[in-house]
């Protein structure tokens, strides 16, 4: 498996190795590891695991549960450490680009059984959301949007995704 093969996945299952959406904090734990940083706030809970970031709150029998997660593909541009992917995640889908182009996971969507439709423009960012599923998935439009200088040619580039939510 690649990981164009688990970003196309997240956008259509909405899972990461099975865990998703309501599951609790130890299931995301069992799925992808045990390396991660906890950032609680306000009653909620957001755990980091580089790539992914998972967002939790009290369900109403009061046991955290995810509400949204995310898979943050910008990161790997400039983080190289082995923590950056998730060791479930390297060992089942091998090695993770530091750049995915939106074409290329759009045609891998589309391979799944589904379409990807503009949701969002922005001046440095369009969004598409994935049919049924409902993901989001944010692609560059301006590497550069405030004109601040020339874009980092190792960076993300137009046509880049730089993100995936689910939400």
């Amino acid at each position: 498996m690649s990981a164009l093969e688990f970003y196309a996945h997240v956008a259509t299952r909405c899972d990461v190795l099975g865990a998703g959406m309501g599951a609790h904090p130890d299931s995301w734990e069992a799925a992808v590891g045990t390396s991660f940083l906890d950032v609680p706030g306000d009653g909620l809970l957001r755990r980091d695991y580089g790539l992914v970031e998972i967002n939790f709150a009290p369900d109403p029998q009061g046991h955290m549960s995810c509400f949204g997660f995310g898979i943050n593909i910008r990161r790997l541009l400039y983080d190289h450490s082995p923590k950056a992917v998730p060791a479930p995640l390297s060992r089942e889908y091998g090695e993770f680009a530091p750049r995915v182009p939106f074409g290329e996971l759009q045609a891998a969507v589309r391979a799944l059984g589904h379409t990807t439709a503009l949701d969002d423009v922005s001046r440095d960012m369009h969004r598409y959301r994935v049919s049924e599923s409902g993901a989001r998935i944010h692609v560059i439009a301006d590497p550069d949007p405030y004109g601040s200088g020339d874009p980092d040619p190792a960076g993300q580039q137009v046509g880049d995704v730089w993100s995936i939510d689910v939400w």
